[in-house]
């Protein structure tokens, strides 16, 4: 399947599963008066506009470059990202501080059994399309798709906790324990949503992709050290899914302008095939030794 193919239907299926859970919690929440329950149907309902926008975004960033885009769309991507963090972040703050005034003016909780049944299935839930997202955006390297991931999985862990104070709070009548479990799942909310935006802004401000990605492109180059002398300047950033290098390669000054084109077009597509995303752009350099050895031995020449 493509990738893109892929990634569009990942994102329908995200878009499902959160309108789905948001539905569900949103009636229980209401139902109940669980701040608890009604903290994670906003977060659900979040993760509708959320994954709406990635869809949106998906769509666009896959689109082939043209003469307004010359470097291709895959920021969209990224803007999609920094969307979420910004959004996230917003309902991370509504929910401490509607927790906050129910710590002060107390509130009445019924039909428990409900909600944590609620909380039960939507863990379920979460978890299955966490590790299919996951899994599609491994694949495709996708930054849109990992961020959706990474909400799903939140979901998971304060969908446990959440559960996990209602049974409290059943058992032991400690009805002040729904909104103070609630202020923590807002502070974890805004720590993921924090993270969320270095990762954006990474790629906004063209910061270098992760070293252990430098050398696996460096070692690719240095493969190919029989055809010529060297490589300088490397530069890397990434577009969404797109991981944009360039770099300066230095050949023997006695090769043709075709033979010097056919090294760096053969490099190129190696590198593409290797590392997925690759936008590759190669500047020939000649040796600049002024007694040259000949072609046959200035490759080695370090």
């Amino acid at each position: 399947m493509p990738h893109a193919t892929a990634k569009i239907r990942a994102a329908r299926a995200s878009i499902a599963t959160a309108c789905g859970l948001a539905v569900l919690k949103l009636i229980t929440g209401l139902a109940t008066g669980s701040m608890a329950v009604l903290a994670s149907a906003v977060d659900s309902l979040l993760d509708i506009l959320m994954s709406g926008v990635n869809y949106l975004a998906i769509r666009q960033a896959d689109q082939p470059a043209d003469q307004s885009h010359p470097f291709g769309h895959g920021k969209y991507e990224t803007v999609a990202t920094l969307i979420q963090s910004l959004v996230i972040t917003l309902s991370g703050a509504w929910i401490i501080f509607e927790s906050i005034r129910r710590l002060r003016d107390g509130v009445e909780l019924t039909g428990l059994g409900g909600g944590m049944a609620v909380l039960m299935i939507s863990t379920a839930a979460s978890f299955a399309i966490a590790r299919h997202l996951r899994k599609v955006a491994k694949a495709t390297d996708s930054s849109a798709l990992q961020a959706d991931s990474l909400h799903f999985a939140m979901d998971v862990y304060t969908n446990l906790a959440l559960l996990a104070g209602l049974a409290l709070i059943s058992w032991l009548n400690l009805p002040w324990l729904d909104p103070a479990l609630s202020i923590l799942v807002g502070l974890y909310i805004i720590y993921e949503a924090v993270k969320l935006l270095r990762n954006g802004l990474h790629d906004v401000l063209d910061a270098e992709l992760p070293d252990g990605l430098r050398q696996e492109i460096a070692g690719l180059i240095e493969a190919h050290r029989g055809e010529l002398i060297g490589y300088h300047n490397l530069r890397t950033r990434r577009a969404g899914s797109q991981k944009i290098m360039d770099f300066h390669l230095t050949v023997c000054k006695e090769l043709t302008v075709k033979e010097a084109h056919d090294i760096a077009d053969e490099l190129e597509k190696k590198i593409e095939r290797e590392i997925l995303g690759s936008d590759v752009t190669i500047h020939i350099e000649p040796c600049q030794r002024s007694e040259c050895p000949g072609r046959q031995n200035c490759h080695t020449e370090k």
